[in-house]
């Protein structure tokens, strides 16, 4: 088989490191969402998660994430609803909807900080949440997430 497991495996079929490995690590998914209470919409804000390492877009406490963030959402391939969610730029939704990795993806160009060179990640794109009073939330709310490659 040619291409890496992405190109052949499915996303149930990844192993967990495999799953692991498909995070391009951009950091949008620990951005403040908003949800429209009328239709549903999903509002991305310029403001991340208290765990979340603004500079290398990596969660600080990754493991025990789920108890110190009760909110926090894991993605897993069975959760379709969840990834159906995350911006279009996602690597876990561009292989559930068929549309593979970018060019610019670790895995495809083998450089992990291309990323964020190319402003796909939230690295100096936004703030800490514990900065922001959450009655302001609605006034952070920014489209650049939901931009595809």
């Amino acid at each position: 088989m040619s291409g890496g497991f992405w190109t052949y495996k499915r996303l149930e079929e990844m192993t967990p490191d495999e799953w692991e490995e498909v995070c391009d690590g951009c950091g949008k998914c620990c951005l403040v969402k908003l949800e429209d209470e009328e239709d549903g919409t999903i509002y991305y804000t310029d403001v991340h998660c208290r765990l979340l390492d603004c500079t290398t877009c990596r969660c600080s406490d990754y493991p025990d994430r789920r108890r110190r963030v009760p909110g926090c959402i894991v993605l897993s391939a069975e959760a379709r609803d969840v990834l159906a969610m995350m911006p279009h730029s996602c690597a876990y939704r561009r292989l559930a909807e068929g549309r593979g990795l970018p060019d610019w993806h670790h895995l495809v160009c083998g450089d992990r900080e291309r990323v964020h060179r190319l402003g796909r990640s939230v690295a100096g794109r936004a703030i800490t949440e514990s900065e922001v009073d959450e009655r302001d939330l609605e006034d952070r709310v920014v489209d650049w997430p939901l931009s595809d490659d």
